[in-house]
């Protein structure tokens, strides 16, 4: 399985009183990604997949550390674990080398802006997706140090 790699720049604007990026300013990064991903597609051999619209339908965010300002980018990895009829479910991890900050998940509905509804994916879209689509089609795959966290919330 492939993944898309997106390198996020931190804004001095992303931060919140305790220093840190705030949490809402996580779902614009993972849309930067999420749009950066989904039109690799589209312009460069001039086929019309994706250029239609698409919805996001749900978010899913798991915050695992707090990211506070720096100069050097994050990195989002992105992949698709699952793809229906219309509409497909985009995870990712925003990371650096050696802390991932937030992993989350995202439903994206195709929608054709024209006739105001949503629409089915494209035979061509899904073979697309399909090279990101995740080998066990659960999303991320759990370190021992994220087994750890659970625990330590569980207890």
């Amino acid at each position: 399985m492939a993944r898309h790699y997106y390198s996020c720049p931190l804004r001095w604007s992303d931060m919140d009183a305790f220093g840190h990026v705030n949490n809402a300013v996580f779902i614009s990064y993972l849309e930067e990604a999420r749009i950066d991903f989904m039109f690799r597609l589209a312009p460069g051999d001039g086929s019309p997949s994706f250029s239609g619209g698409s919805v996001v339908a749900r978010h899913e965010i798991d915050y695992k550390r707090p990211l506070v300002h720096r100069h050097e980018p994050v990195t989002i990895e992105s992949w698709v674990t699952k793809i229906n009829a219309a509409s497909l479910t985009i995870a990712y991890e925003i990371k650096d080398e050696g802390q991932v900050y937030v992993r989350a998940s995202t439903v994206v509905v195709p929608y054709d802006l024209a006739a105001g509804r949503p629409r089915r994916i494209t035979e061509e879209e899904r073979m697309y997706l399909l090279k990101y689509l995740d080998d066990d089609a659960t999303g991320a795959s759990k370190s021992t140090e994220d087994a750890e966290d659970e625990d330590a919330l569980a207890a």
